[in-house]
């Protein structure tokens, strides 16, 4: 049977003007994929589905919990992504690495919905290899019925680092699994940039850790928001959406508390996320494609509605929910962002302190 199907497929290429040679099956048509390395529930499956109907193509995702964890396996020899979504100092660090893909502004139309504010940003002036995507704030998320309970503020970086603050809340906090985004906490709450890299100060920062880390459950990146949401964590020091997403869970649960968030007084992160083109990707053609459909609003408009991430997109403003748009914590007016840091790449010899403090934190 399979060498009479083979007879009759001959026959008719023969008959249409093709030679099938000896050993050569005829191939199967292959679909187009583009490949996507981005952060966890960063894209709605709508979105996908979308955009898959609007190219002919799949659309493949790959996840990771931190920019550090992207990059470290880059370095380790992952390859063929096409798209990544990198925040701001991770644009930096793959631009002067020399892994991006100039970005090719004639497919990119769209790119005039971006407001203002978000272009020509520090980290690639121009925007030679980089576009807006999401933002999000690094802040403090509460079970707002314990803290009211105990009188603790909900304002400021002492409820994460002050021990008389967290005597009361002893293994019912977390904070966050990154050395720079809980270096840089510790430093806005010590009064200092989040970027600084003076030895001593970073020292410091080292021992308001230390000193807060006997009160605290765990370092968490990943589920800190789920336990948040059921009442098992009642402070965290976390990302925006991430605050909004429990509040969301717990409220549609009937939890018989509420979630909180709030952005400390003293200054927090702030982290743009970027879609970029690594060079090691196969289909450059699709992920312009891609960037800018994400670009026409809806698609973007339809993640901040379900997880809360800040919009850097005109257009899409016009889907948002008015309650999310009206969100300071979302949404910071000119006033918060001044008190805002974006995070910058290290030198070497910064990144080799850090690394060593981490340790010491992690060890102690």
């Amino acid at each position: 049977m399979k060498w009479g199907r083979r007879r009759a497929l001959k026959a008719l290429l023969a008959a249409a003007g093709f030679v099938l040679s000896p050993g050569i099956r005829p191939a199967r048509a292959q679909q187009a994929v583009l490949r996507l390395f981005n952060w966890n529930n960063y894209i709605t499956e709508e979105s996908v589905r979308a955009f898959e109907a609007r190219c002919g193509c799949r659309l493949a995702q790959d996840y990771y919990a931190d920019n550090e964890e992207m990059l470290a396996k880059l370095a380790a020899g992952a390859t063929g992504y096409d798209l990544l979504v990198p925040t701001g100092n991770a644009v930096e660090a793959l631009i002067k690495s020399g892994q991006l893909r100039p970005l090719d502004k004639s497919k990119i139309p769209n790119l005039v919905n971006i407001k203002p504010q978000f272009l020509n940003p520090w980290f690639d002036p121009g925007n030679r290899y980089s576009v807006p995507y999401m933002y999000t704030l690094t802040i403090v998320g509460y079970n707002l019925e314990r803290v009211r309970e105990l009188g603790l503020p909900t304002d400021t970086w002492a409820l994460i680092f002050d021990p008389q603050h967290l005597s009361k809340i002893k293994g019912k906090v977390t904070v966050l699994d990154s050395q720079r985004e809980l270096f840089a906490a510790a430093l806005i709450y010590l009064g200092y940039d989040a970027n600084e890299s003076e030895e001593k100060k970073l020292k410091e920062a080292r021992d308001v850790i230390i000193e807060a880390k006997p009160y605290w459950a765990a370092f968490n990146a990943g589920s800190y928001f789920k336990e948040l949401a059921i009442g098992n964590v009642w402070v965290a020091h976390g990302y925006s959406n991430d605050f909004y997403t429990a509040q969301q869970d717990a409220r549609a649960a009937g939890r018989p508390f509420a979630i909180g968030y709030s952005t400390p007084k003293e200054g927090a992160v702030f982290a743009l996320d970027n879609l970029v083109i690594h060079k090691t990707g196969q289909r450059p053609d699709l992920a312009h494609q891609f960037i800018n459909f994400w670009l026409e609003g809806e698609a973007s408009a339809a993640i901040t509605n379900e997880i809360g991430a800040g919009n850097p997109n005109m257009k899409a403003m016009d889907y948002i929910k008015p309650e999310i748009k009206a969100n300071r914590d979302l949404f910071p007016d000119a006033e918060q962002f001044k008190r805002l840091h974006d995070l910058r790449d290290y030198d070497r010899k910064t990144r080799r302190l850090l690394n060593r403090l981490w340790v010491e934190v992690k060890v102690r």
